[in-house]
C-alpha cells in the first residue's frame, strides 16, 4: 500500500509530496481535514508504528487549548484524540508497503526522500 495522509492547507505537506514526486509514485493521498481517518486507518497505522503516541501531534493549538499538557495521557487517549480531531495526528503520515514516515522532522523527511531516491 502506499498512502499518504496529509493536509492541503500545510505547506509542510505539499513541499515533501512535490519533493518524493508522490503523483507520480502511485501514492493514494487522504486529505485528513475533508476526509476523516477512520479508527481502522488510525488502527493500522499505529501497528506500524509501534503505537499511537508516535503519531500524535503536540503541537496542534488543541493541544494546549484542552490543557492535555499538564494531563497523563495513554495510548487509548492518544487514539480518541486523535480519531476526535484531526490536528491530533502528526502530518504527514506516509505508508510506503510496510514502512511508515510519520511528521516533518528533518531526519524523518530525509529518510522518505533517500527512500524515493531524491
Amino acid at each position: 500500500m502506499k498512502k499518504i495522509y496529509h493536509l492541503t492547507t500545510c505547506s509542510t505537506c505539499r513541499d515533501l509530496l512535490t519533493a518524493i514526486h508522490a503523483d507520480k509514485k502511485g501514492y493514494a493521498l487522504q486529505n485528513i481535514k475533508t476526509e476523516k481517518i477512520t479508527p481502522a486507518q488510525l488502527d493500522e497505522m499505529a501497528e506500524m508504528a509501534g503505537g499511537y503516541e508516535p503519531l500524535f501531534s503536540r503541537r496542534s493549538m488543541k493541544y494546549k487549548e484542552m490543557g492535555l499538557k499538564d494531563k497523563p495521557l495513554t495510548e487509548k487517549d492518544y487514539r480518541s484524540l486523535i480519531l476526535q480531531e484531526y490536528t491530533f495526528l502528526k502530518r504527514p503520515v506516509v505508508i510506503n508497503g510496510k514502512k511508515i514516515f510519520i511528521g516533518s522532522e528533518k531526519k524523518t523527511v530525509d529518510a522518505l526522500k533517500k527512500a524515493h531516491g531524491v
